[in-house]
C-alpha cells in the first residue's frame, strides 16, 4: 500500500473536519439555522431604514441597499471567522490524539465553514436583488473577488494570532469583542472614505479592514473607486500578523495539544 502524500492527508483532513463543523453548525437547532442567514438581512434593512430617516435618499450615485449588502457580508465573513476561531483548539481538543490532526487545521475548517455559509448568503441576496430589481451590476467582478480572497487570508491571519492567544488567556476574547464594535464605526461600512472630512479619512485609513473594504466596493460600483487605497499598506498588515501568528504557533503548537 503506498503512503500518502503530505499534501492528501491535509487534504483529507481539512475534509473531514469541515464536514464535521459543517454537520454541528446545521444541527445546532432550526432557530440558530434561521438566525444564521435572517441576521445578515435584518441587519441591512436596519441600517438602510435608520439611512433613509434621519438623511433621506442616501445616495444619487449608487444603490445604498446593495452597497449595505455587499459591505455588511464582506464584514461579518471576516468577523465570524476570526470569532468562530478564538475557541476552535479547545472545542477540538478531543482530535489532537490523532496525530495527523494539527489545531490549525481546526481554524482552517472553520473559515472554510464560513465561507460556505455566506456564499449561501451572497446567492440569497441576489437572488432578492434581482427580485425587486435592485442595480446588481458590477464593475469588475474578479476584482471585487480578489478583495474578498484578500479579506479571507487576513481574517484566517488575525485568526491564529487570536486563537493562540485566547487559548491562554481568555480575556483575549472579550478584547476581541470590543474590538469589533469599534471597527463596526471605522472600517467603510456606511460610507465610503470619500464621503469624510480629510480628518477622519486619515483616521480610518489607520484601520487596514477600511483599505480592504474600499478595495470590495470600490470595485463593484461603478461610480466609486479605490483611489484611497493602499495595496502596500493591506499586504504588509496581512504578511505581519501571519507571520508573528504563525511564528507564535509553532513555538505553542505542543503545548496546546497538551492543555
Amino acid at each position: 500500500m503506498t503512503a500518502r502524500k503530505p499534501l492528501q492527508i491535509f487534504l483529507a483532513v481539512q475534509k473531514a473536519l469541515f464536514l464535521r463543523e459543517l454537520g454541528m453548525r446545521f444541527s445546532a437547532g432550526k432557530a440558530g439555522l434561521f438566525w444564521t442567514f435572517f441576521e445578515p438581512f435584518m441587519q441591512v434593512l436596519v441600517m438602510v431604514l435608520i439611512k433613509m430617516l434621519l438623511f433621506g435618499r442616501a445616495s444619487d450615485t449608487f444603490d445604498f441597499a446593495v452597497f449595505l449588502a455587499l459591505n455588511f457580508t464582506a464584514y461579518n465573513l471576516f468577523k465570524n471567522i476570526v470569532d468562530k476561531s478564538l475557541a476552535t483548539f479547545k472545542a477540538n481538543k478531543g482530535l489532537f490524539i490523532y496525530k495527523q490532526v494539527k489545531p490549525i487545521n481546526t481554524i482552517f475548517a472553520r473559515a472554510l465553514v464560513e465561507i460556505y455559509i455566506t456564499s449561501i448568503i451572497i446567492l440569497i441576496f441576489v437572488g432578492i436583488g434581482l427580485y425587486f430589481n435592485f442595480d446588481l451590476n458590477v464593475k469588475n467582478l474578479p476584482l471585487v473577488f480578489l478583495g474578498f480572497v484578500i479579506l479571507i487570508i487576513f481574517a484566517i491571519s488575525i485568526g491564529i494570532l487570536m486563537s493562540v492567544l485566547n487559548h491562554f488567556y481568555n480575556s483575549i476574547g472579550k478584547v476581541f469583542n470590543i474590538l469589533m464594535r469599534l471597527l463596526l464605526f471605522i472600517s467603510a461600512l456606511f460610507y465610503t472614505v470619500e464621503m469624510l472630512p480629510p480628518v477622519f479619512q486619515k483616521i480610518v485609513l489607520i484601520n487596514p479592514l477600511t483599505h480592504i473594504m474600499e478595495v470590495i466596493h470600490g470595485y463593484y460600483f461603478y461610480t466609486l473607486d479605490d483611489k484611497y487605497v493602499s495595496y502596500n499598506y493591506i499586504f504588509i498588515w496581512i504578511l505581519s500578523v501571519l507571520f508573528i501568528g504563525l511564528k507564535i504557533y509553532k513555538a505553542l503548537e505542543r503545548k496546546i495539544i497538551s492543555s
